[in-house]
This record gives structure tokens, sequence and C-alpha cells, in this order.
């Protein structure tokens, strides 16, 4: 059977995921290969250094460089609090003495006999990298982190906005309905709320103010990520702006009905705890927002499949167009033409013939699909 390669989404019931936990810089791996985990446990640990803080001690008390350590109170090493003394001169008869105070807590650094330069850097800021599904460690990598692999629920979407969350699944609106303020109740904070066609900023605003933890939603418009974030969001990796509620759009920009697959999905399993992460990359090296909810049922995961690169699109493939006209709907795939067809804009492509819900059948060239991997 003729495959094309295309990028794709995954929406299963089973799988496995493997998901790489690592610091930023080089620190302590505090569990095991083998070990279970819950997502809450934290694998890696760091200290990220703080700020230097360079002071002029020498000219604000007016003392030649050589002279710096007969007047320091603090010597290399030594802790201090935010304006402690920390260097002073004896006056005259005992008056009229000069001080120089600590603009910020932590220790001294290093004293210049050279420059008069006291150099202090704030106390280091402890980094904890936690395991983000419940699990197991497959790997570790020394000083840096662990892989943890779990079997679940896997939802992938097109765009997202803030980082990792958890939280219990909770329909709020069926997969064509547009979310409005009344959706948003007080019972549904900490939870990822799931359902609708069109994310609002007033409906996300509501959100952030009730305490949701995620919002899984079929389309938002463009517009309104600006005014969420306050600046135009350009290329850039997402994942972390501090914004109070995740966003993760499984269909596209505008007003579109979610996935019935992916709205049944979840629906089977509202109530359950699972993960979720707006970070989206597009560019160089692909990064899905996704929703993950870890299997209780362990000893199934033999008829998982596993998360890795999709085989390639067929005849029968689900897949979702991306491109104008028929942006975001999605279709089966009927046939794969191999030889190269001519588009309106005089271009020779490559492209498929698919079939729409309600009949209609289509011609787009490939590079404007994405499949949808259902299992």
């Amino acid at each position: 059977m003729a495959h094309a390669y295309t990028p794709g989404l995954k929406v299963t019931e089973r799988a496995v995921i493997r998901k790489q936990r690592r610091l930023p810089l080089a620190g302590e791996v505090l569990v095991e290969e083998g070990q279970p985990l819950r997502s809450s446990d934290v694998v890696a640990r760091a200290d990220l250094p703080g700020k230097v803080y360079p002071l002029n001690v020498g000219g604000q008390l007016n003392v030649l460089p050589e002279d710096l350590p007969h007047v320091m109170s603090k010597k290399e090493g030594d802790r201090v609090a935010k304006d402690e003394v920390i260097a002073e001169t004896a006056g005259i008869f005992g008056l009229f003495k000069s001080r120089s105070k600590a603009p910020v807590a932590g220790f001294v650094e290093s004293i210049s006999r050279r420059t008069g330069q006291v150099m202090l850097r704030e106390a280091p800021i402890p980094i904890e990298v936690d395991a983000y599904v419940d699990g197991r460690v497959v790997e570790v990598f020394p000083t840096e982190g662990v892989a943890v692999e779990c079997e679940g629920v896997f939802v992938q979407g097109i765009f997202g906005l803030a980082g990792e969350v958890h939280g219990p699944i909770r329909m709020i609106a069926g997969p064509g309905e547009r979310l409005n303020d009344s959706m948003i109740t007080p019972e549904l904070r900490g939870a990822i709320a799931v359902g609708g066609s069109l994310l609002g900023i007033d409906v996300y605003r509501a959100a952030v103010t009730a305490g949701l933890s995620a919002i899984v939603v079929g389309g938002m418009h463009y517009r309104d990520i600006k005014q969420i974030l306050g600046y135009e969001l350009g290329v850039a990796i997402t994942g972390h702006e501090k914004l109070g509620t995740t966003v993760i759009v499984t269909e596209g920009f505008g007003e579109i009905a979610m996935a019935r697959g992916t709205h049944t999905l979840l629906e089977r399993h509202q109530g359950e705890l699972a993960a979720a992460n707006g970070a989206t990359q597009i560019r160089a090296g692909v990064i899905r927002p996704e929703v993950i909810i870890p299997s209780l049922d362990r000893s199934a995961g033999a008829s998982a499949e596993p998360d890795g690169p999709p085989e390639g699109i067929a005849v029968g493939s689900t897949i979702r167009v991306i491109r104008a006209p028929h942006f975001g709907r999605l279709a089966t795939v009927v046939s794969l033409p191999v030889e190269l067809r001519e588009m309106e804009s005089e271009t020779m492509v490559r492209v498929l013939e698919a079939r729409f819900d309600d009949g209609t059948e289509v011609v787009v060239p490939r590079s404007n699909v994405e499949m949808i991997e259902r299992r």
C-alpha cells in the first residue's frame, strides 16, 4: 500500500509515552532506573547561581584598595543580610565612621585588593524537575535527569499557551458549542476543562479568575492571543508564559468544532487525573501541546502503541486540512496518486484525494494536510 509521509497529530486511547525530564544545568538525579513515580515526585534537583552584585566599597569608604581587608567586617564566603554592614572605617576618635551596606542578601564572593571592589552573590535558586506523569523511570541521564515512561490516553493539539499543569478532566461543552462565561463555574477550579468550538478572550479571563488548570478547545481567534499575552507571539516557542490557565487548541485558529473523536475520547475519561502542557514549537523540532491521561491498568501495556513518529499517511487515514479553503476540516484519504498535479498557482505538486464527512471529495496538496493518528 502506498504511504505519504506527513506531519501528524496523535489522538489515541492507548499509547506508550516517554518524557525526558532534564535540568537546565548540571545537578543531582534523585531517582533510579525502574523506580515507579507519581507525577508530583521530584526526579532531579540543581541550584541556579544567584545574581552577582559588584560593590565599590573602597570608593564608598574612601580607602585604598590594598587597605580594603582591614575595614571589612565580612570575609569571603560569609553570608550577609540585606542592608547589613559589611565594611566600616574607624573614623576619627570613634566618630564620623563610614559604612558600606549589602544591597542584597547572599554571601561575599570576593574581595579585591586591586580594585577595591567587593562581589556579592545572591543565594542560589533551587530548581526542581518533577516526573510530570505517573509512570516509571526507564533511563537515567547522570547529573541531568531521567526519562519517564507511562501508558495511557495521548491527545495532541495544534497550538497552546502556558506550561505543565495537572487536574481532572471535566467536560463543559459539546464539540461544536461556543464557550461562554456561564460554563466556567467555581467547581472547575484546578480542572482541565474540555469542549467547545471557540474560546473567546472574556471566557479565558473568567477561566483564569476561576482557577482552571487548563482549557482544551477546538479553536480560538489569533487576535485574542495578543490580548492574552500582551504582545505579538511571533514564531518563538510557547509554554513559558505565566498566565494562570494553560490553553490547548486542538483544531486551529477561528471557530472550529473540536473533532468528535477527540471530544469523545476525553469524555470517556471524565474525572480522571490528567497532565497537560501548552508548549508549542512549529519550526526546528516540532513540539505539540498535549493532554496525557496515564492508565491505571498497567497490565494492558503490551497492547499499547509506542509514542514514536507516524508510519505515514495511507488510504483510509484520517487527515485534517491545514490550508484554505478547507482549513480545519477532517477528511478520509481515498487515494494517493503517484503523478504530480498542477495547482491553480501553476506549481506541480504531489496530491491526495480525500472525502469529507458530507461525502464531498477534494484534491489537495499533501503538504496542506496533517494526519490524525487514532487508535
